[in-house]
This record gives structure tokens, sequence and C-alpha cells, in this order.
């Protein structure tokens, strides 16, 4: 891998939100959820699809704060727009959201 420069980093715009409604997400090629994340006043409310379905329940999502890129281009997956891409731990097809261990502020930047 190439070394990243601090200023390649900085152009990734990554946030913590807090997710407020889930839905079941049949129309995808793999088992996934559709997350409607809340990333404060002055970021508004993106949406996205996860496929973190083996990881976690529906329930178990909301209200729960997640780490997630919102600055790539919107990309069409099935009939669903993704507008943010969640960030976790992945190992093999299991992911593990990150999340801050303890509440922050809706749209607070992470570096």
């Amino acid at each position: 891998m190439n070394n990243l420069s601090w200023n390649d980093f900085k152009k990734v715009d990554i946030r913590v939100g807090t997710v407020i409604e889930v839905k079941d997400f049949p129309e995808a090629r793999n088992p996934s959820y559709q997350l409607f994340i809340d990333f404060g006043e002055n970021i508004g409310i993106k949406k996205t699809s996860a496929q973190i379905t083996k990881r976690y329940d529906k329930k178990d999502l909301m209200g729960r704060q997640i780490v997630a890129v919102i600055n790539f281009p919107n990309k069409q997956i099935a009939n669903f727009l993704s507008e943010c891409l969640v960030l976790g731990a992945v190992k093999e097809n299991e992911v593990t959201l990150l999340e801050p261990n303890l509440r922050v502020v809706n749209g607070l930047r992470v570096l």
C-alpha cells in the first residue's frame, strides 16, 4: 500500500451519527438493512445499506451511534440510493460497526 498523506486523509469526511430508522432490504444481493442516520443539524439525515444482518438485529441498531464516511458519491444499490458508508471491522462476511464508546454530538468529525 502507498503511504497516505495527512492532506489525503483530511479529504475523507468521517462523522458520528445516530441510527433513527432501520428497514429490511430484501432487494439487496446480500442480506442487508437500510439505515437512516441522523448526522445532526448541519448535515441532516443520510441513508445507506449495510450488510450487518449477521451481527445485529434491527431493534439493537435503533438509537446506536455509529461512524460513517459522508462524502463518497451516492451509490445506487438495487432500488435504494446509498448516501454514506458506515464503517466497521470486517472478518470474512461479518461486520462489527465502529462506534464511539461515549455518547457524542451527532455530526462530530472523526480524525
